[in-house]
């Protein structure tokens, strides 16, 4: 399980006079002070420095009747989020330039995308990197963005991972209070963590008096539903944890591409990821490539593509505030970032007809639908 912060320009404040010189000259002990302090906010902090307000952008104007972007809070907390949000695993620093980087971002930006999701495991701390140069560059107003990222995987010895006392500062909850309280983030909520685990958190930052986790982020696409739908909406009704949901087209399986086994040229064809090769070859990955063209057939109905059926069908509940896309090019993040057009027709018929030849469709207590 890990970690994860929403930092808004709190923790991103522009150096005072003098001391930029004064950290050029000492930039490897600076360095090293900050990750052994606090590994990933700092390094954010550093990356995007201080910003020039003459010429910025301004969030609001860029999005507006053009995009349709929805927004909506952050579990029920009072951030406002874009109802989809940009990631970088596997793609800033590893798979794409810096180059195509800052399309993507400038794509998602004027599409009114303000959440912006990293980690510190990403590329070894180059994807944090490149997101911050890239905000810096673009003179983004950094108020007007919400960047989240993740602790866990931190570096190769046993203390530079995990969320011990030595990596983190402190124990986990009393820990992601202090760094609110000196201002390196905003909110903080958990990745990969079980109901019971979320819970346990909050009763403890209730009985400290500390800070409870406001968002989960968790799996969550047409063949993965049991935990978003069936534990996370207690959660989300009883104490405000919302879903900030990622892999909406479950690793790429739901584009379409392994339909007839996988590519030399893709991800699944690459040693680092024997394993997603393996789900796609899988029984199951086998069964889920049957629906899939079942599942075209609904998309070719609402006139869209079914990457974008798949990521409105994501949004349709109402304990995600966010979906976290991944894309390697310009026309890939454009076609899904269509899919906020899709939302409105995701009525209940829908819903119905996709459950029907998905066949998966958790046991809950109560729908939870817009």
């Amino acid at each position: 399980m890990q970690v994860s912060f929403a930092c808004t320009d709190h923790g991103l404040k522009a150096p005072r006079n003098g001391e930029h010189s004064k950290q050029n000259a000492t930039s490897p002990n600076t360095a090293s002070q900050a990750r052994a302090r606090f590994r990933t906010v700092a390094l954010i902090a550093r990356s995007l420095g201080s910003f020039t307000h003459r010429y910025h952008h301004n969030l609001k104007e860029s999005t507006a009747k053009l995009t349709g972007m929805k927004y909506r809070n952050l579990g029920k907390s009072g951030l406002r989020v874009s109802c989809l949000g940009l990631g970088t695993w596997v793609t800033f620093g590893g798979q794409i330039s810096d180059e195509v980087a800052e399309q993507l971002m400038t794509i998602a930006y004027e599409s009114g995308v303000n959440l912006f999701d990293t980690a510190e495991v990403y590329s070894g701390g180059k994807a944090e990197i490149i997101l911050g140069n890239i905000i810096k560059k673009k003179c983004w107003r950094r108020s007007s963005l919400v960047i989240t990222t993740k602790l866990y995987w931190g570096g190769k010895a046993e203390t530079e991972r995990g969320l011990n006392r030595k990596h983190i500062i402190e124990e986990i909850v009393r820990a992601m209070t202090h760094v609110i309280n000196q201002g390196m983030s905003m909110y903080w909520g958990t990745s990969r963590w079980s109901a019971m685990e979320i819970m346990e958190a909050y009763s403890v930052a209730r009985q400290f008096n500390l800070i409870p986790p406001v968002c989960e982020q968790a799996e969550y696409h047409f063949f993965q539903r049991d935990k978003v739908e069936t534990q996370l909406p207690e959660l989300y009704h009883k104490i405000g944890v919302g879903v900030v949901s990622w892999s909406p087209l479950a690793c790429g399986i739901i584009t379409g591409k392994y339909e007839n086994g996988v590519p030399e040229t893709s991800r699944a064809s690459m040693k680092p990821y024997q394993w997603l090769r393996e789900k796609i070859m899988s029984e199951d990955g086998r069964k889920q490539q049957a629906k899939l063209k079942e599942l075209a057939h609904i998309a070719e109905k609402l006139g869209c593509t079914l990457p974008q059926l798949a990521i409105a069908w994501c949004l349709r509940n109402e304990g995600v505030s966010s979906v976290l896309l991944g894309s390697s090019n310009p026309s890939q993040l454009t076609e899904n970032l269509g899919a906020i057009q899709v939302i409105p027709k995701m009525t209940a018929g829908i819903a119905s007809e996709l459950d029907h030849i998905l066949g998966n469709r958790p046991h809950s207590k109560k729908d939870y639908h817009h």
